[in-house]
């Protein structure tokens, strides 16, 4: 394992948790012996020399050095990478004359805005997709190798192409991480009042604001080709919102605005319903639309585990929950998803147990 941040660590949590040898390397003695400390693998001796799988976690800007130095020192070895692009990388390596093919890239679509060994999990990866992208002159093993890598640590291979993979990442986890980070900057010289107003909609958008400025300067650099028009056509809606608001702006509140501005805005809107209708639901499949039941939990120890024991004891299947701090109020808000026609079954039976429900 070379590179012991978050994702190198928990990819060596989960192979130590199936009884795999893992070596760890990394440019800084402190990351590697914290990563060691925390259970990942041991650190790497001069005399590893039988090595069969090399995973390079390292930031995009230096991926391909990397690989290519593993590659050369060992001539049996697979070597693959989970840098979140792979066309520049893979551009380069062919460049240098790398031998592909004992090359496979992939990349874990899974992740935390925190960083660094102690944010690592070895279930980091279970049921998520993690997508293989062979070289083009990948061999057969050198791509088995890697799918197993995949499957012994929970995900879902999915095998893409380099630069269908860079579309893909471009659209649903290049342009958010900007659009969450442009959203968040607004809130820099807010009035501290209007952030006591702040709900669970800001913190759905912002929460992967929190991530690390010098890692994502190096991913969109990287795929700079992909992520740019996506940002160009979000330019171009907001623009068109902009326009329609600067309309109905200039008639003022209680005048009818120009021809066309509702019909912009509402028309944004209705684009993101249908959106996000797409984006798979429970499962993978179709997106699913639940009776949500909102509940006022203390906030005390044991009082969320015994909301959900009692959930379970109603004989309901809880299939989404979100958490909420009720603003200076020592309470928090449970918002429990159910399938359609639960809902008001679930609420008669918190109530008969002495929750309190919002709404």
């Amino acid at each position: 394992m070379v590179g012991t941040g978050l994702l190198g660590t928990s990819i060596g949590l989960g192979l130590r948790g199936l009884g795999v040898d893992v070596v760890l390397h990394d440019p800084s003695l402190t990351t590697v012996l914290l990563a060691q400390d925390v259970g990942a693998g041991r650190v790497a001796t001069p005399d590893d020399q039988d090595v069969r799988l090399v995973v390079v976690a390292a930031p995009p800007d230096v991926t391909h050095d990397v690989v290519l130095a593993e590659l050369e020192a060992f001539p049996d070895a697979v070597v693959t990478d989970v840098a979140s692009v792979k066309g520049a990388v893979l551009d380069a390596l062919r460049d240098a004359g790398a031998d592909l093919s004992r090359y496979v890239g992939s990349h874990p679509m899974a992740g935390s805005e925190r960083s660094g060994p102690t944010a690592a999990r070895g279930d980091l990866f279970t049921g998520r997709p993690w997508v293989v992208v062979g070289s083009g002159e990948s061999s057969s093993v050198a791509v088995l190798a890697v799918r197993d890598l995949v499957s012994d640590l929970g995900a879902t291979p999915v095998m893409l192409d380099a630069s269908t993979h860079d579309a893909a990442v471009a659209l649903v986890s290049h342009v958010p991480q900007i659009a969450a980070s442009l959203v968040a900057a607004r809130l820099r010289e807010a009035d501290p009042a209007a952030l006591d107003l702040a709900g669970q909609g800001l913190r759905d958008v912002t929460r992967i604001a929190a991530s690390d400025p010098a890692l994502w300067t190096s991913i969109l650099a990287a795929n700079a080709d992909a992520v740019a028009p996506v940002l160009r056509a979000l330019r171009d809606d907001l623009d068109a919102v902009v326009t329609a608001l600067d309309g109905a702006a200039s008639t003022g509140p209680w005048s009818a605005p120009p021809r066309g501005a509702l019909g912009s805005v509402a028309a944004a809107i209705a684009a993101g319903n249908a959106g996000v209708a797409r984006i798979p639901g429970k499962h993978g499949g179709v997106r699913t639309t639940y009776d949500v039941v909102t509940v006022l939990v203390p906030d005390q120890p044991g009082e969320l585990a015994r909301l959900l024991v009692e959930v379970g004891s109603a004989g309901i299947n809880l299939e989404e929950l979100q958490l909420e701090h009720a603003p200076h109020r020592a309470v928090g808000l449970a918002s429990i998803s159910v399938l359609r026609g639960l809902g008001g079954r679930l609420e008669d039976e918190l109530r008969g147990r002495g929750w309190r429900l919002a709404g």
